[in-house]
């Protein structure tokens, strides 16, 4: 029992020793370095016995503490395509190369006579170890051409590894349009350590132009401002997983690009035209106000012109929950365009008014005011003539001969005298009170005989029968401005009269409204203008 165990272990030390010695006999040597071509050396540094591509470099300080991997980065950017604002998203083509030392591929004692360094492509690269970086921002990647041609892998005889790609990447890029079309915009490309916390790999921009682009790079919205790179740390832990199940600190590098929009596509499409479709819509202003037709159709079609190409410009741009620049300036022109409609609407209810409207003083204000409420005016003005009307003599019933029917007639109080027989009662030339109580008619100047008879209280007698009859031959007298009128047209004639003692004045609503429209005319432009001038400050200035 106790010899087979021994006979076992004994054949366990053997195979080891057998498997090591294999192990030696089957590592290449380096010797004669001089004489074997770049491929045969390769192989020969990269050898399993010598190299393992899943282990990151070693490198010791002199108390034997382990040192991270130093791995530095430089970009080169050739082109870069227009920001996608709707997608919030940009483009660039470019090629990221990155320098490390690989102490295990030193061939400089070797080969010492190999002093250019070792070329290869992917399949080089392929057989190293590599620091695994991403792009922290990318929405898509990939390798530009074949992945043979534009990866270019340099080994120098110190084992310094240069790796140069070519890529194509589309990055996010949190676009902040407050200010659009005048936007000034930062976007920036993450590059982080995947694997290797800040233990293991710290990434390094190099110190001489890290960031180089290409001399005829040119973007057609945007105007490349300056640039600049930054070196961070980024923190991460088992909240966010922004490097799956591993927290940790890990390296980063950014370089952000400064761009500014090019307005000129905007103010020639957009600004311009609707600054000359709101100029169209005041045409209506020299229209005349009755012109119902051509002012509502230039009205409508100048609104919805205005719309379809703010919409058409606004296709663009996300929705956002702030309130752009572009979006002022078209609810402003949409106030003006709408103004100049509903100015179109006022003077015309005015046109078609009926009534003159009193006004107390030719300005603006107590023009405006007495247009807006006509109807309150006027119930004032009446008011204040009937209290006029009362203030004078109280009227004496009683030589009425008792309660006659005169609601249809103008009561007026006469002086008493008699009238001989045959006698006919002249107008007296007397000044005129107003013009327009000369518009009566000549039949409402006529006076009958019994009116007169009534109002002087002179009873008919058999002498007056006779004298009345003897005097019919006359068909009429003529008395001083006296009439026959309802208690509505006295109304308006007291109105009338209480208007010119006080000095106020009359304009029809034609008058009103061809006023209201000269006013706009200048009223319109100036307030547009000075609207562009609060635009136009805080766009630029503010």
């Amino acid at each position: 029992m106790w010899s087979l165990i021994i006979a076992i272990l004994l054949n366990s030390v053997w195979c080891r020793t057998v498997h090591t010695a294999a192990l030696i006999d089957d590592c290449p040597t380096l010797d004669n370095g001089d004489s074997l071509s770049q491929t045969q050396l390769l192989d020969r540094l990269t050898h399993g016995c010598r190299y393992d591509r899943l282990e990151r470099p070693l490198t010791y300080t002199q108390d034997g503490s382990r040192l991270p991997v130093d791995v530095y980065m430089r970009a080169y950017i050739y082109f870069m395509q227009n920001l996608e604002a709707h997608d919030l998203q940009f483009k660039i083509f470019a090629l990221l190369q990155m320098r490390y030392l690989d102490p295990r591929l030193n061939f400089r004692h070797v080969s010492p006579k190999r002093l250019q360094p070792i070329l290869g492509e992917q399949q080089l690269r392929d057989s190293l170890w590599m620091p695994h970086i991403f792009l922290a921002n990318e929405r898509d990647s990939s390798i530009l051409g074949t992945s043979e041609k534009d990866i270019l892998t340099s080994i120098s005889p110190d084992g310094t590894v240069i790796v140069s790609t070519r890529i194509k990447a589309t990055l996010y890029c949190w676009l902040n349009l407050k200010k659009f079309p005048f936007d000034e915009q930062h976007c920036s490309t993450v590059l982080e350590s995947w694997m290797y916390n800040t233990s293991e790999l710290v990434l390094h921009w190099e110190q001489k132009r890290p960031i180089t682009y290409d001399p005829e790079l040119h973007l057609t919205e945007f105007l490349l401002k300056q640039s600049w790179s930054n070196e961070t740390v980024i923190n991460a832990d088992l909240s966010d997983l922004r490097h799956g199940a591993f927290a940790g600190n890990y390296s980063s590098l950014s370089f952000t690009v400064h761009l500014t929009r090019v307005v000129g596509f905007y103010l020639m499409d957009y600004f311009l035209p609707s600054m000359l479709i709101v100029a169209i819509s005041w045409v209506s202003f020299w229209l005349q106000a009755d012109q119902a037709p051509p002012r509502i159709t230039l009205g409508t079609s100048t609104l919805l012109t205005f719309i379809t190409l703010a919409s058409a410009q606004g296709k663009t741009l996300p929705k956002v929950s702030y309130i752009k620049v572009s979006e002022v300036w078209f609810l402003g022109c949409t106030i003006f365009i709408f103004g100049s409609m509903v100015e179109f609407a006022f003077v015309n209810s005015i046109w078609r008014r009926k009534h003159n409207v009193p006004i107390k003083k030719l300005n603006s204000k107590h023009i405006l005011k007495s247009t807006l409420s006509p109807h309150l005016l006027r119930r004032r003005s009446h008011a204040r003539s009937r209290s006029f009307s009362g203030s004078g003599r109280p009227m004496d019933t009683s030589s009425l001969g008792g309660n006659l029917p005169f609601n249809n007639y103008l009561t007026v109080n006469l002086p008493i005298q008699t009238i001989p027989e045959g006698q006919v009662l002249v107008r007296p030339a007397v000044p005129s009170r107003r013009p327009s109580l000369h518009m009566l008619s000549s039949t409402n100047r006529k006076l009958d005989v019994t009116f007169v008879e009534s109002a002087l209280n002179t009873a008919p007698t058999s002498g007056s029968a006779a004298s009345f009859a003897s005097a019919s031959s006359v068909p009429s007298i003529d008395v001083p401005d006296i009439s026959v009128f309802n208690n509505n047209t006295a109304e308006e004639i007291d109105h009338k009269e209480e208007i010119a003692n006080n000095g106020w004045t009359t304009l029809t609503p034609q008058e009103i409204a061809i006023w209201i429209d000269r006013r706009a005319r200048f009223m319109f432009p100036l307030a547009f203008l000075v609207f562009n001038m609060f635009f136009w400050t805080f766009v630029y200035c503010i």
